[in-house]
């Protein structure tokens, strides 16, 4: 420990039922890996969950999937210029903003003799990614003359970075904007999609109404892997949201007082924290700290109240002083959000079980 166990079996259900539910309205999903470094474990088991496409921001996630024989069309998030050739090499489709690396993607293409499809971005407001919708005639008419390229879609991206939220509102623009380039460029896009785990709700109205528009792709991965929408952080029914726990070993249990005594300066990361006066406390330090994920997104077994960390530990309140120590080696159980993870899936401190 630490370690974070991991339910194939949870997500291929999750990946499953969130397929089946999206597909009744014709559209796709594209299983988002990056929070998981692209284990390939986990990005087959969204491919036996039915997934057309494994997307991911990292190259280097991509290369490692394939290595590993995972079998599925793969979609790089994030386009860099220093990358294209690579992005060429290794990935089937590209997301892009930028008409320098579209052109550099062309360029390998050919250099390659290879065909690589692009779908453009558009920004719908929460100004991450995307080109404004003024511009994008111009971009599309340039793109669609390259060689060995294919424009298959558009995308857009919201909640992410300005947490504006796809509603209707905004689908209905982006549906429209792709409704008038199709027309304008006599073309017929594949993919349109329109967004990620943060679309449920703007789905559920859909659905109802049977109009979803244009939009027939999202980019899941919160949904799948944690059971819940992006949005608002509800959990969507009949998904597991444990299907990753976080387990870290008890290093140290004592019964201390509740307020640090002595002269206050900051914290090691600069912070001035407050406390409360509650009395002497059985206070629990684990294995676990700022290095290994992010703290602040992680939930804690019941018993446990998370009162802080540093680098190397996370210190955890565990009830009245003179109760039953918690035993020294036993493990606390924690559970995660997207961020945390993002982090810990990343850390190399942290090992990876998968568990049935």
């Amino acid at each position: 420990m630490p370690r974070i166990e991991i339910a194939l079996s949870q997500i291929e259900h999750n990946t499953r039922v969130l397929c089946q539910r999206y597909g009744s309205q014709g559209i796709s999903l594209m299983g988002v890996s990056k929070a998981t470094l692209g284990d390939p474990a986990i990005a087959r088991a969204m491919v036996q969950g039915g997934v057309q496409f494994i997307a991911d921001s990292r190259i280097e996630n991509i290369q490692r999937m394939k290595i590993a024989g995972v079998k599925t069309q793969f979609v790089l998030l994030r386009s860099a210029l220093g990358q294209a050739e690579q992005t060429v090499l290794n990935a089937d489709i590209s997301l892009n903003t930028e008409w320098e690396t579209i052109a550099k993607l062309s360029h390998y293409g050919v250099m390659h003799n290879r065909i690589h499809q692009i779908i453009v971005m558009v920004e719908m407001g929460d100004l991450r990614e995307g080109l404004l919708p003024r511009d994008l005639p111009n971009l599309i008419q340039s793109v669609i003359a390259l060689p060995n390229l294919k424009l298959v879609g558009l995308g857009c991206n919201l909640a992410c970075y300005g947490g504006v939220k796809p509603d209707a509102l905004k689908m209905q623009e982006f549906s429209e904007l792709t409704i008038a380039i199709e027309t304008e460029f006599n073309l017929k896009l594949s993919i349109i999609s329109g967004g990620n785990s943060a679309n449920y709700e703007w789905f559920e109205a859909a659905e109802r109404l049977g109009e979803v528009g244009r939009i027939n792709n999202l980019r899941l991965g919160e949904s799948i892997l944690l059971g819940r929408e992006a949005a608002n952080r509800e959990i969507i029914p009949g998904l597991y949201t444990q299907a990753f726990q976080l387990m870290a070993e008890v290093i140290e249990s004592k019964d201390k007082p509740s307020m640090p005594y002595g002269d206050r300066c900051q914290d090691s990361f600069g912070n001035s924290p407050v406390f409360e006066n509650r009395g002497d406390r059985q206070r629990v330090i684990v294995a676990l700290g700022k290095q290994d994920t992010l703290v602040a997104g992680l939930g804690v077994e019941t018993g446990f109240e998370i009162l802080g960390s540093s680098s190397d530990h996370v210190i955890l309140d565990h009830g009245m002083a003179g109760l039953a120590r918690c035993a020294i080696g036993s493990a606390v159980r924690f559970d995660l959000d997207y961020g945390s993870l993002l982090a810990a899936m990343t850390s190399p401190f942290v090992q990876k079980k998968f568990v049935s």
